[in-house]
């Protein structure tokens, strides 16, 4: 099957999203005039080492975009499988001003470089300051670029001073309804590095 995305796929669903995947879910907090805002994006990966630095792209002008334009910073959170549900609790549509850190049970924590909160029981936090918004082509498409100024991390995850994503087993997003979870790792040498 062969199609242009612009001509349409004739398919029941989407595959777009399923051909792109596993991703990675950045489960981003926010602070604003309405109170604080949790919502996963999958859209979301890290982009740069030194200064670290992550985005994730909004389709629609949501709270968190709203909040993160007035305040300039974010924190993003890393879903591991025990948090699954509450995750999905907070990808729901609710009305402006909700808090989904009370409407998924999550306790939530201060950040230390930054006015926001973060999810406690997250195996790792970015704490996170806006670099750039980025309009994209198409109808409320944006990428969201921020520099990383703190990091949370389980002392749960660590191991022989690695931070051990079997240890916490991420949550990933597939296409339609679909998720997986890391159990598994495996290494490999690059060439030329011993």
């Amino acid at each position: 099957m062969f199609y242009r995305p612009e001509d349409g796929h004739g398919l029941p669903h989407n595959p777009f999203t399923a051909i792109v995947s596993p991703r990675p879910i950045g489960w981003v907090a926010t602070r604003g005039g309405g109170g604080d805002n949790l919502a996963p994006y999958s859209f979301f990966n890290a982009i740069a080492y030194d200064p670290p630095q992550v985005m994730f792209a909004s389709t629609g002008r949501k709270d968190s975009l709203a909040n993160i334009e007035a305040a300039g910073v974010f924190a993003v959170n890393i879903v591991g499988y025990a948090l699954r549900d509450a995750m999905n609790v907070t990808s729901g549509s609710y009305p402006p001003g909700s808090d989904e850190f009370a409407l998924a049970g999550l306790e939530k924590a201060e950040c230390q470089t930054i006015d926001c909160p973060r999810v406690a029981a997250a195996p790792a936090a970015l704490e996170c300051r806006l670099t750039e918004v980025v309009t994209l082509k198409g109808k409320g498409n944006f990428l969201i670029l921020g520099e990383v100024t703190g990091i949370h991390i389980s002392d749960d995850c660590l191991s022989a001073g690695r931070f051990e994503v079997t240890r916490y087993q991420p949550l990933a997003r597939g296409g339609y309804k679909d998720y997986s979870v890391v159990r598994e790792v495996f290494e490999m040498t690059r060439p030329g590095q011993g």
